[in-house]
């Protein structure tokens, strides 16, 4: 199954079970894949893959631990409240991030895979990085593991 068919699957459930907050933000993700798939248009791309689905669901969490940060310096619970109860829907549809260990394996692999031995080579690392583990990889937190495997 897709992402965008479990998109609508769980929207329709949500909308059956009566839960608005979720499906206010099932509506806020499908709208804004609409954006992208809009965005993609004059590339010659109708619907964007999974792959770039997971992408944007990233950025849109990455955007709501943001708003959490904001609202908490400014006494707003409510408001960090709410943004959480939109990541834990938004993450729902992510897989399953690396832990620690299992990320610094990964990139120990990739570094003897690529055969890196120094901070210029981690553009190689980190290419090699995202094509096996793209979707379960925090590449915001790989980048400063790898420099600091290459001495960086």
């Amino acid at each position: 199954m897709t992402l965008r068919e479990q998109f609508t699957d769980q929207m329709k459930a949500s909308m059956k079970a009566g839960t608005a907050d979720r499906t206010s933000t099932l509506r806020m993700i499908m709208a804004r894949l609409k954006d992208v798939d809009i965005a993609s248009r004059p590339k010659g791309i109708d619907k964007v893959p999974d792959e770039d689905i997971l992408g944007m669901l990233r950025g849109m969490v990455k955007s709501r631990r943001e708003s959490v940060e904001l609202y908490t310096k400014g006494n707003r619970p409510e408001l960090a409240a709410k943004e959480e109860a939109e990541i834990a829907v938004i993450e729902s549809f992510l897989p399953r991030q690396m832990d620690t260990a299992a990320m610094e394996q990964a990139v120990a692999d990739a570094v003897a895979e690529t055969g890196a031995v120094s901070i210029k080579d981690m553009g190689k690392v980190m290419a090699a990085l995202k094509s096996k583990h793209a979707a379960s990889l925090d590449m915001a937190k790989a980048g400063p593991m790898v420099k600091a495997r290459l001495g960086g």
